[in-house]
């Protein structure tokens, strides 16, 4: 690790650091002019452009770019009815398509951006898609139905199945058209694509009923391939062989992501190599607003960050330098260096995918885990929201409390403990 003076592009990045004599503070990122005000977001889902406050900035939420509904059939069996064979039958069908709930790479909905994500999926469609990890592999494949007529039928199961592209919305400080600043939702990393279903539904069909097109019941009876000279038969009775359109698909489906649009987590590189990073002469305390408590790096390797009070025996454990700082779109992308342990914070690799799981500080390496997004207030604030950039998820804490740790939330702490003061010292 070597610190340096500051290069050019952290110049341009962050503001130089000015007393305030009458709070005896120090200012922060981008200071020039006073803050403004921002309007509060309202109750329903944000979109980009839209205004949110300091309090937003250590959260964020999804959403929806893109969405298609179509017609699936899951489970299905050909069934020959002859006459004599009539009334309610019971058939087991064979799986054709397994279609399992995701957002992004995970397939467990267990976070609340992935829940907030496929409700606002729910919204955008009108359609009761299901919100929680599940997929159409568990549901049973005996299908009961009364038939009334022979003929060759289609016992079926099918469902809608909506796919689509997503986006993160985060609140950062935006410039006006008159110059001026203001606190907007806008996106930042985070895109992919999730896939959903609605409840299945089940009957059995045959070639010459008519149906409504585009339907779960003309996609089965396209499976039934109306045109063979097997459909024709009426001589049997019992089940069909399946064509090769009717053999199971492909399991696990999901979208293809839209170009351009990245994944949820990126792929994370190794820690084997220590990285040699420049770093800003400034140092700064990631303070909680208004409160004495900073985040605090551990002394011991297995402990994690925590909120600490700053005092001369902190031993530069509450000093945190911005490295490799690099700016895109008014957003700041940095490794966080610590100046009393000599290691940049983390999320553990292994706990990339637990909500809540604990800051730490390691090693520095080229690692998208050791990289970090800060979203600013307007000029003349302090106040910055931090975001991991492999995990997504935003840093904060459960309670105010000496000693608490520092952990990630999927979408952030609702409540305004996402927020922090970047602190210069």
């Amino acid at each position: 690790m070597r610190s340096t003076g500051p290069v050019s592009r952290i110049g341009r990045s962050l503001a130089a650091v000015t007393a305030t004599a009458a709070a005896g503070a120090v200012a922060a990122l981008g200071l020039a002019a006073s803050p403004a005000a921002a309007a509060p977001t309202g109750t329903t889902a944000p979109r980009p452009g839209d205004t949110c406050t300091a309090a937003d900035l250590g959260t964020r939420h999804p959403y929806i770019k893109t969405t298609e509904v179509s017609p699936a059939i899951t489970h299905f069996k050909g069934w020959y009815v002859t006459e004599g064979t009539t009334g309610e039958q019971t058939v087991s069908t064979d799986t054709t398509t397994v279609i399992a709930v995701s957002v992004g790479l995970n397939d467990t909905i267990e976070t609340s951006f992935a829940v907030e994500a496929l409700s606002n999926v729910k919204a955008t469609v009108g359609l009761d898609v299901k919100l929680e990890y599940t997929s159409t592999s568990k549901e049973s494949n005996s299908v009961t139905w009364n038939l009334t007529q022979p003929g060759y039928y289609g016992f079926y199961k099918g469902t809608k199945k909506v796919t689509g592209t997503y986006g993160s919305l985060n609140c950062n400080r935006t410039q006006q058209d008159d110059g001026s600043w203001a606190l907007e939702w806008t996106e930042g990393p985070g895109s992919g694509s999730f896939t959903t279903f609605t409840t299945l539904e089940e009957g059995a069909v045959r070639c010459q009923d008519s149906v409504p097109a585009d339907s779960i019941m003309a996609k089965a009876q396209a499976l039934l391939d109306c045109g063979s000279a097997a459909a024709k038969t009426d001589d049997r009775a019992g089940a069909a062989a399946p064509t090769a359109q009717q053999k199971p698909g492909r399991l696990g489906q999901r979208p293809a992501p839209t170009s351009g649009a990245s994944t949820e987590q990126p792929r994370s590189t190794g820690h084997s190599a220590r990285a040699a990073l420049d770093c800003s002469a400034e140092a700064y305390k990631i303070a909680v607003p208004g409160k004495p408590l900073s985040w605090g790096a551990p002394l011991l390797a297995d402990d994690g960050v925590r909120l600490r009070p700053s005092s001369i025996f902190s031993a530069h454990l509450d000093n945190w330098r911005l490295c490799n700082v690099t700016e895109q779109n008014g957003v700041l992308e940095a490794s966080l260096w610590n100046w009393g342990n000599g290691g940049c914070a983390t999320v553990a690799e292994e706990n990339a995918a637990t909500d809540r799981a604990v800051l730490r500080t390691v090693p520095c390496a080229e690692d998208d885990l050791q990289r970090f997004y800060i979203y600013r207030d307007v000029p003349g604030s302090p106040k910055i929201g931090v975001q991991n950039k492999y995990t997504g998820s935003m840093m904060g804490y459960d309670r105010y409390a000496d000693g608490e740790f520092i952990r990630q939330y999927s979408s952030g702490r609702q409540d305004g403990s996402g927020t922090f003061d970047l602190i210069g010292v």
